[in-house]
């Protein structure tokens, strides 16, 4: 069996805690209370006995089984079938790791589905069973318990977000070839978070509208729009770091082109001291092979002042190209 807790529940007090879901249906005949089973990716057969037993819709079934659904809250009849992506920030990694909880509420049940290993409901279960006053509420006060733990579970996610961002401000500032990855590896990290805050504010607006159509506790609603405060926070801060991220990309390629320009540019001015000491050494080398030539009859061949006008118009031809190129800032 998948099932990793389950309770029966009268007036906040756990009576009965079954080990199998016949168990479950027994206990709820003989004594009237909610049932809380928490599943833990449960097979067919076992979501066709619920779906049995509390008139669970097919198509509700069958995203349940598949899993992979976006967050959202669908009304078949007197139930509530909702998704909701849990989070988790993992420092080592420095990444983001996202889970799937559907979560069945109905008259005098409630069903919570984990097709992850975290985060575990353990702790928001023993919450509601230390507060028999809120847990007496119902369905409805289970899954304000749970989307509660789930927007509570976003918060380190945006500090560790929020420390990532700040790292790559320092990277884009020291030059560091690796930080463009890092953008787009956050930048996926941050859509991924947005698609699983955006879809609660309506989730919630859909479950305060119900309030009074449904009877909703008056102090179970205060805590639903104390949630829906925190989930305004946190798609704001989303929202935020995606703009930051965006901005941070267009710095790194401005950055980029500069370094880009100013290596160019330190290039150019190689190029020119080179090309002008080359063309200094050319024309002594170009004097020198002229009168190097093994012609018998050539100018100058038997002038005695042959070899030093050589040599000066070497010198004076090279000193005069220095000035020139100097003037020009080439050397």
């Amino acid at each position: 069996m998948t099932i990793i807790d389950n309770g029966v529940y009268v007036d906040g007090v756990r009576v009965a805690t079954p080990e199998s879901l016949d168990q479950t249906y027994e206990a709820m005949a003989a004594c009237g209370g909610m049932a809380w089973i928490g599943l833990f990716r449960p097979d067919a057969a076992e979501m066709a006995s619920l779906a049995d037993e509390f008139a669970l819709h097919e198509l509700a079934v069958e995203d349940a089984i598949k899993a992979h659904q976006r967050p959202k809250m669908e009304r078949y009849d007197d139930v509530l079938f909702t998704v909701l992506r849990p989070a988790r920030y993992l420092d080592a990694e420095e990444a983001v790791e996202f889970g799937e909880l559907h979560v069945f509420t109905g008259k005098n049940f409630v069903i919570t589905i984990r097709h992850a290993e975290t985060p575990g409901l353990a702790s928001t279960r023993r919450r509601l069973e230390a507060d028999r006053e809120l847990l007496a509420a119902g369905p409805e006060a289970v899954l304000y318990a749970i989307m509660d733990q789930v927007v509570d579970d976003y918060l380190p996610v945006v500090v560790g977000l929020e420390n990532d961002i700040d790292e790559i401000e320092d990277q884009l500032f020291a030059g560091d070839p690796l930080v463009s990855r890092r953008i787009y590896q956050l930048s996926r990290e941050v859509i991924h978070f947005q698609r699983a805050i955006h879809p609660l504010q309506d989730t919630l607006g859909g479950l305060k509208g119900g309030f009074e159509k449904y009877g909703v506790d008056v102090e179970l609603q205060r805590y639903l729009r104390d949630v829906g405060d925190h989930v305004e926070r946190l798609t704001a801060k989303a929202d935020s770091f995606r703009q930051l991220l965006q901005n941070a990309l267009t710095v790194d390629g401005t950055l980029t082109a500069n370094r880009q320009n100013e290596a160019s540019a330190a290039q150019n001015e190689q190029v020119k001291k080179i090309s002008s000491w080359a063309a200094i050494f050319f024309a002594p080398t170009f004097v020198a092979g002229v009168y190097g030539m093994n012609f018998h009859d050539m100018p100058e061949l038997a002038w005695p002042w042959g070899y030093p006008f050589a040599l000066g118009l070497m010198l004076l031809i090279g000193f005069i190209m220095y000035v020139v190129f100097k003037k020009k800032t080439w050397l």
